[in-house]
This record gives structure tokens, sequence and C-alpha cells, in this order.
């Protein structure tokens, strides 16, 4: 039976019922995850041991974490920036040398032992974030802007700051942080757990930008402190301050040369004492290194340097005896290296024309590092394993996983086990512990979905040349099906685009096989076409870099180039060509209408950014310089500039409450077309941001995209060809 528009839409989405945030209890005797075994989309955190097989729920969440509804506005938030859809328990951590953990929920805070049933902690209720210190003793977290520390030997929670007020808080990530540099927290405690980090935040020279309820019944607003490209950043800074036996010495700010506007982008705890940080210049094209001690003292270590920019990642580990683990894209491609305690680079691990996608484990013991990586092939993730002292980088690591298919993995604190979650376009994920050679494999989750028992359509995997002919670029195809005897005949097409910088979306994973607006224009006729174009990730830094002081121009050649040489195969009819695309991916939708009007007749753009001057500073500033620096390439960039060119069918979509890319990006392109005698459809999704909660507006939004297409390109449904046979 075939699967309906409806079913791919609910949450979580089919085959994705997998368990999720794995992690091995301290001895690797059992592993922890987040899972619901009815396959809803509240979460509980679950005991697996390892060695009975026996599974049981270590903590259940609050009544209130199970309805989005009864979520605080600040919640809410958080979870935008998270991209995170699943309600319950929505994050825990082990103490990084204890047994306790620490879950939390909706804003309140469970403590368990290792196997225990987790217990709520009363003293830690309506928190905003909430860290346990790596040896256990101490929970710190943030309540109202202000941070905290409870010790759990009992005692009342002690306060550390109380200068919280709109606009100003402590331990919290900045909208910027969370957002574009990837930094979802704003606290860190020091290895010992005697020293405590911050980040203080000050946002009220941002000014605030009004965001209107639309569907409510009665007038009703909200203020965020947004960061326009080319206006003021939030002011933060870095306090640290010691504690020990419960006490804590005065906070004291680190100098840390930071500039008007530069950005707190990594803390590090070092295992002899203090923190490893990495200031990024509003400019993006370095990343300086200092080293900071529990008593405030800065030392800058070493200087990355980017060309054109340096790309932030998580791949920084403090070695026992000073020394550094890091990755970095100095040679074009993201490699691991050991730098030295005083910074000077020790040597390179890795190298070749591939790129490290994460570190997952660092073994001191053994003297290994094992990181995910695109050694095999970018359109994959494989495991491997590379020696810390290797006498020179590289460039053939030893590959650990051995089946087909996007691995993700997590290793236990002792190195000797790994928790291997994969799929592959055609199968859901599983979850399968391994350890080293000898040791047999224990499946911990088996594939509840494949293609085949969904009905759904598996893409071609296939390359095609750039617009430049200097590259090939990765590109599925999804095909429509005949009736049987069928004639051949190119078919309508619909191009469907992200294209922006940090995106890949051309994968053999489940992922790529469950995204429902593809599967819904397949089903009602159209072939589907997925292009990552040179500016998306994991093709090296120059591969990314062709979009520098230039967005929407080459990635549309590239986008446009796959079209046409689909068209020159006969698989396309380049008469009934579309395009759709959410966010960079509505931005580019509407930038391929408008520089490409004699090929695309309809388009579909969600949430698009219409002119990057109304985006925030980090993400414009990077790709396009500021404003007053580089008015060209922001007039070039624009939508707006070159709206009297559309042609074409376009239809917006935009959550009226969008707090990433507002409403008005949607409101000043409409205003662009009318003046230049030019129209397009808006359909408004009361209540929802920019990543879409509610099941009625998702299913309004496919099922107004599928009919736009339907109405503007024509095509035949599959049980149309069914009937037809």
């Amino acid at each position: 039976m075939a699967t309906r528009n409806a079913d791919l839409l609910r949450q979580p989405a089919p085959g994705m019922d997998a368990p999720s945030r794995i992690a091995f209890s301290p001895d690797a005797s059992a592993i922890t995850y987040l899972w619901s075994a009815s396959g809803s989309n509240v979460r509980q955190l679950w005991w697996h041991d390892l060695r009975t097989g026996e599974r049981r729920i270590l903590a259940q969440p609050p009544e209130a974490a199970a309805d989005e509804a009864s979520l605080s506005p600040q919640e809410l938030l958080r979870r935008q920036r998270a991209h995170e859809a699943a309600l319950g328990i929505t994050d825990y951590a082990w103490a990084e040398s204890s047994d306790l953990l620490l879950a939390v929920a909706a804003g309140s805070c469970l403590v368990a032992r290792s196997g225990q049933v987790a217990q709520a902690v009363p003293a830690l209720e309506n928190v905003q974030t909430a860290l346990i210190s790596p040896v256990g003793g101490q929970i710190a977290f943030v309540r109202d802007g202000d941070l905290h520390v409870l010790s759990l030997d009992g005692g009342e929670p002690q306060r550390l700051t109380d200068d919280a007020e709109p606009g100003v808080f402590n331990g919290l990530p900045d909208f910027i942080a969370a957002e574009e540099l990837d930094r979802h927290t704003g606290l860190w405690w020091s290895a010992d757990g005697e020293g405590l980090a911050w980040a203080h935040v000050d946002e009220r020279r941002v000014p605030p930008f009004v965001i209107t309820h639309l569907g409510n019944d009665g007038p009703m607003t909200e203020e965020h402190r947004y960061p326009f490209a080319g206006g003021p950043n939030a002011r933060v800074s870095r306090r640290v301050t010691q504690i020990s036996d419960g006490a804590r010495r005065r906070a004291m700010d680190v100098e840390l040369g930071m500039a008007e506007g530069d950005y707190l982008a990594r803390v590090v705890a070092v295992p002899s004492g203090g923190w490893l940080v990495g200031v990024l210049p509003r400019d993006q094209r370095s990343l300086r290194w200092l080293r900071v001690t529990t008593d405030g003292h800065a030392a800058e270590l070493w200087v990355e340097r980017g060309d054109p920019w340096v790309n932030l990642d998580q791949h920084t580990h403090a070695l026992s005896d000073g020394r550094f683990v890091r990755s970095t894209e100095g040679s074009g491609y993201r490699h691991l290296e050991i730098r030295e305690p005083d910074g000077r680079l020790a040597r390179r691990l890795t190298t070749g024309e591939w790129t490290v996608a994460s570190v997952d484990h660092v073994d001191e013991r053994r003297g290994e590092v094992l990181f995910t990586a695109t050694a095999h092939g970018v359109l994959e993730r494989h495991l491997y394993v590379v020696p810390i002292d290797a006498p020179g980088p590289v460039r053939d690591p030893q590959r650990l996983t051995s089946e087909r298919g996007w691995h993700e993995v997590v290793v236990s604190r002792d190195g000797e086990r790994w928790a291997d979650t994969w799929s592959t376009r055609e199968e859901a994920p599983r979850i399968v512990v391994r350890g080293r050679a000898g040791s047999a494999p224990l499946e911990i989750h088996e594939p509840t979905a494949t293609a085949a028992s969904l009905d759904l359509t598996v893409a071609e995997l296939f390359e095609v040349e750039a617009a430049d002919a200097t590259t090939q670029l990765q590109a599925a195809l999804y095909r429509p099906r005949r009736a049987p005897g069928g004639r051949r005949d190119p078919r309508p097409c619909v191009l469907w685009v992200y294209g922006g910088p940090h995106s890949q979306y051309v994968i053999d994973a489940w992922d790529a096989t469950i995204l429902p607006l593809r599967q819904a224009l397949v089903a009602a006729g159209f072939a589907v076409l997925v292009v990552d174009n040179r500016g998306t990730a994991n093709r090296g830094l120059a591969f990314e870099a062709a979009i520098d002081r230039s967005l929407g121009s080459v990635e549309v050649e590239d986008q446009v180039a796959a079209l046409r040489a689909l068209v020159e195969r006969g698989e396309v009819d380049a008469t009934r060509v579309g395009v759709t695309g959410g966010s960079y991916g509505g931005y580019m939708t509407v930038m391929c209408m408008l520089r490409h009007p004699e090929l695309f007749r309809a388009g579909v753009a969600s949430a698009p950014v219409t002119d990057w001057d109304g985006y925030d500073t980090a993400y414009a500033e990077r790709y396009l310089g500021t404003p007053a620096e580089n008015p060209d390439a922001y007039g070039a960039s624009s939508a707006l500039t070159h709206a009297a060119a559309l042609r074409g069918e376009l239809l917006i979509q935009h959550g009226d409450l969008d707090e990433n890319v507002h409403l008005r990006h949607s409101g000043r392109l409409i205003e662009a077309l009318h003046a230049a005698g030019r129209n397009a459809d808006l359909q408004l999704l009361p209540g929802e941001r920019h990543l879409l909660r509610s099941p009625i507006e998702l299913q309004a939004r496919l099922d107004r995209a599928v009919a736009h297409f339907r109405a503007t390109l024509g095509a035949d449904s599959r049980e149309e060809a069914q009937a037809a046979s």
C-alpha cells in the first residue's frame, strides 16, 4: 500500500523512531538513550544492559514536557535553535568522571546514578539550562538569566550572578552563537570541577525586532534582539570563578582581546586545569585560540587562518600531557593535527582530498583517534582510526565500519566498544554495538521501515558536471513510476533545492528517502532532482568558497546545468520545470526563477531570504562582508534587485512568527514584484516559526505545494498511471 503524505509528516517520521543520543555507561556495561517504545514523539531516558539485553526506563518526563503547548516561550525558541522536534526528555549527559547523569526536560532536572531510576531535583525547576560537574558533585544551572550552583550533597542553591535584566543574561548562548556558530551552551565546568566559566551576554545595543502574532484572537507581539547584517552584535564576555566545597570566589572577567562584534566561538576544558578558548573575529577570516586559567589569566597560543573564511568545528580535544588534537581546513580539506601545549603545530595526522566529519574518541591509552570521515566517498560516512603519534599524515586510514551507508558512532570511555547507527537510502536506521577484534556485534535496534515496505521511491545517485566544467557535482534523481508499457516521454520535473553553505543533501542515507515533499511530488507524477552545488559542504574549502562575495549566482548556475543535462538525456521535459526549497532553498527557489525565467515555469519558496541585509550578522557577513563594505555584492545577491525578471508562477509559504527568516522578507519581495508589475501568491502559516511544528500547517503547506505544481506543470499521479494500465 502506498504511503500517504500524512504518514510522512508525522513525528517521528517512518523509520526514524530509533533510539537517539546514545551514550555508554561509565563501565561500558550498558548504553543509555532517548527513545519511545510506543513510537511516539515523547521520549524517555532508557537503560539498556549489554550483558543481559534488559532495557528499562530511567527517567520519565514531567507531563508538561510532553505537550508543546505547555512549553515556555524560552524553551520553544531554544528548540528552534537546536532544530529539535522531539518532546519529553530532550537532553541528558553523564558526568565525565563519575557514575552520575543529569537529564533535562522542559525546565525540570532529574539525576540518577548508574542504572538507577532518576529522581527529580526539586531545587532544579524552571531552569533554562543545567550542567553537571565532571566529578558529579554539583550542578550549575541558569534560572531567569542568572547562574546558580547546587551541591548534590544537600543545601540550597548558591547564586553566582545577580545582574540579569531584559537584554542581559549569564550562562546561555546568544542568538548568533546558537543559530550560526553551533554553540548551544554558555556554561563550562573545568575538568576538575573546581572552576566554572560562563558567557555574560549584553544584547541591549541590538535593536529589538517586533513580531506580531497574526493568528491570535487578541493583539499580541513579541520582541527579539536580532543582529542584522552590518549592525551591532551582542557584547559577549567570558567570566570565571573558582568553586570549592560549595563556596565560590569572586567572579572575574577574562580579557580575551575581543574587538567590538567578535564572537566567543568555542570553549574546551583542559585536563591540567582551565580551558582552551576559541575567539572568532567578526570578519571570520581567522580563529584565535587562548589558554584561560581558573584565576582568569588568558594567553594566546595560536591563530588559525582561513581563505576565504574559517569554518567552525567541534573537533578540539585536550590531551592529559597538555597537547591538543585539532581539525583544521589549512590544507583545503578538514584534517586532524596535533598541537603542542604552547600551540605550536607538532604534526598533521591525516591528509587527502576528503574531510573529517567528527572526532568520536581520543584514546590516550592506545594512542589512537577514532573519527568519522568521507575517505571512501562523500555520499557515505564511515568510522576510521589513526595513531596519535603517526610519523607522518595518513592518507588512507584504517576503516572500522564495513556496511554501505551513513554511519554515526558513539564510543565508550575505554575505547573498547562503539554504538554504530547507520542507514541507507533503502533501509531505515539500525543500531549495533561493536567492539575490538574478536568481539561479537550486538543488535540494539532493527530497522522499522524500508523503502519497499512503505512503497517509497529511492533516488538514483549520479554525478553531473558543474556549470563551469571544473568539477563534478553529486546529484539524486527520483523517477516517477510509469504504467507498464507506457510511453517513456520526458517527465515534468521539480528541482528540490537547498544549495546553501554547510549543507549536503545528496547522501546514501534514510534521510534522503523519507523527506515528505520529494515523495509527494514523485507520487504526483513529477521527477524530482536534488543537486549539491558548489558552495555546499564536505567537498573541501575551495568547493565551498565558490560563493565568496556572491550568493545566488554560482549555486543557481550549477542547478541549471544539472537540469539541462537531464533534458539532454531525455529524462526531463524542459517546458515543464519547477523549483522548490525552504530557507536558503527558498532563496534559491526565487533566484532560480529570476535568473532563469526561460526555464522555471513555477516555484514554491518556503521562508525565503530575499535580501541579505535583512539576515543576521554572522551568516551574511561571512559570505558577503558588511553592507557598507560590499554594497554591490549585497545588491547583486538580493532577490529584490531582480524582481522584474519573474515570469513563472511563484508561491511563497511563510510562518508569521518566523524569528529567523522574518516574514518581512516575503513582504519585501512581494512589494518589489508589485512595483515591477509582477505578482506572487502567499500562503501564510499562522502561529508557525522557521521550523514548522503543527501537523495541520505542515499538511497545509505540503498539499498547497503539490497542488501548485500540478496546476502549473501538470503530471500524471501514480494512481492515474496505475489506472491507465
